[in-house]
């Protein structure tokens, strides 16, 4: 028996999943097809994933068979012949739910990732790894096809279903030309040239099928300007091994850029005790210690973080990802509430501790920060009050902030360096557990507590734990923010 040729395509919203399904049902119908596509949302991921199914069946076979045929409204696993995904997890979404097999499905997909909220919002790396999904996508599927297609998209000015149609028509997987393809943009009238022009892109890259393999450019060393600058550059390239200065410059970089040269100078200072640590032959211990410590340093407070969202770059990036047009106007609004602590903690430090410890004044500052407020960056107004709040890091080093962090920052420091002579291995891992400590408000409060729990278990252990179980306590410690495991693997080890 005839079969139809069925066909889903798993999109995201504003991505243009409804534009691709009907230009396949028109096209279809256009050359003598019967089809039927049907959509079902969801919100698994982002903005939430929908599902689009097309059948396509030959009307003369309809005719032969003396009826019309009855056609599915959604996909099942194994019966499926082409998957078309707009972006790689999507694409590994169908291959769990079986919707690629290895005996029929051409499976299209672009390899570029927009991550979902549970990647975003893991304490620590939470990212799934490309290349394994990649592998998965490439075992489960007849043929794969895949390139980036959100680049494509951008560079030829069009949107990725233009792309996926074109990489669809390259694929020669339905009994199609290229003309019948490209007829069918002209037809729908809107944004035609571009899309035409994403389409031929796709098209020939689907011709190859594999994405050429990246070229990565060999990284030159940096050649400021500035004297003092350069004296800095000049310092890590004398007096530190090549292995680690890819970190020490990047160190140096984000910190002059977010405070100032003698916190880069501060911040050598710190390495150069590290880098004459006995025991770190192959320069691991340095390369760890130079990539957090720089983090460390440069943790988000008040004015790190008025200062990230006034700058240049983000409203281009913002406007970028809007697609704002020539005469449109872009309005961004930032809900911020600034509690007690923060306020307190962009203070003097002794003035800071005063507030905190205080009644009446205390009171009335909490009153004013029980709840937040918006304000539009965008605006000359909300604009200068966060440049204001960003200048007051000219007093960083003067603030409770300040002399909290490099009070911890200290005790880190001086916990690697009693660790690294006797233990290597595991001073690398003390190096590591910077990770707990990220972000700021609730985010910073939480991972702070967390490592001050590891680190406590590692004093009370005198320095005979292993470095695996270190990791483990570190790996327990980012998987829950609770801190529920972490406690269940103390009480395992009995370090609780």
């Amino acid at each position: 028996m005839t079969q139809p040729i069925k066909i889903a395509i798993l999109a995201m919203g504003g991505e243009g999943g409804g534009v691709l399904a009907d230009w396949i049902v028109d096209m279809g119908e256009a050359n003598g097809y019967l089809a039927q596509t049907t959509s079902v949302p969801g919100v698994a991921q982002r903005t939430g994933a929908t599902i689009y199914y097309v059948e396509l069946y030959p009307e003369a076979q309809a005719e032969a068979d003396g009826g019309r045929p009855v056609l599915a409204l959604m996909p099942l696993p194994g019966d499926v012949d082409v998957v078309l995904a707009s972006e790689l997890m999507e694409a590994g979404r169908a291959v769990q739910r079986g919707l690629v097999t290895r005996d029929r499905t051409t499976l299209i997909a672009s390899t570029h990732r927009v991550y979902s909220i549970a990647e975003k919002s893991a304490l620590g790396d939470g990212r799934v790894d490309s290349s394994e999904l990649l592998k998965h996508a490439e075992r489960a599927a007849q043929r794969f096809i895949r390139f980036d297609m959100a680049q494509a998209a951008e560079a030829s000015g069009s949107v990725i279903s233009a792309v996926l149609f074109g990489a669809l028509a390259g694929a020669g997987v339905l009994p199609f030309g290229r003309a019948q393809f490209e007829a069918t943009i002209e037809r729908g009238g809107v944004g035609v040239k571009p899309s035409l022009r994403a389409f031929g892109g796709a098209f020939a890259r689907a011709q190859g099928e594999l994405e050429p393999a990246a070229v990565v450019p060999e990284v030159a060393a940096p050649q400021p300007r500035h004297p003092a600058v350069r004296a800095l550059v000049e310092r890590v390239q004398r007096d530190f091994p090549a292995s680690a200065r890819h970190f020490l410059l990047e160190g140096v970089r984000r910190l002059i850029d977010y405070q100032d040269l003698d916190y880069a100078g501060l911040y050598l200072d710190r390495l150069s005790v590290v880098a004459a640590l006995p025991g770190d032959d192959e320069g691991r211990l340095l390369r760890e210690t130079a990539r957090h410590l720089a983090l460390w340093m440069s943790y988000e407070d008040t004015a790190r973080v008025a200062a990230l969202k006034t700058r240049a770059t983000r409203f281009e990036r913002v406007r970028g990802e809007a697609r704002v047009q020539d005469g449109q106007v872009l309005a961004i609004n930032e809900y911020m509430h600034p509690r007690l602590q923060e306020i307190c903690e962009t203070l003097p430090a002794g003035v800071g501790r005063w507030l905190m410890a205080s009644r009446l004044p205390r009171r009335v500052v909490e009153h004013f920060t029980q709840k937040g407020r918006v304000v539009q960056t965008s605006s000359l107004r909300g604009y200068l009050m966060l440049r204001t709040v960003a200048a007051c890091k000219r007093w960083r080093r003067s603030t409770l902030r300040y002399a909290e962090e490099n009070r911890r920052i200290e005790e880190w420091l001086a916990r690697i360096a009693e660790t690294a002579p006797h233990h290597p291995a595991l001073a690398v891992e003390v190096a590591q557990c910077q990770r707990l400590v990220k972000g700021y408000s609730d985010t910073h409060e939480r991972g702070l507590r967390n490592y001050d729990t590891v680190m406590a278990a590692v004093q009370r252990a005198g320095g005979a734990i292993a470095p695996a179980t270190l990791r483990e306590l570190r790996d327990a410690a980012l998987a829950d923010e609770h801190g529920h495991k972490l406690q269940a693997v103390l009480a395992r080890h009995a370090l609780a």
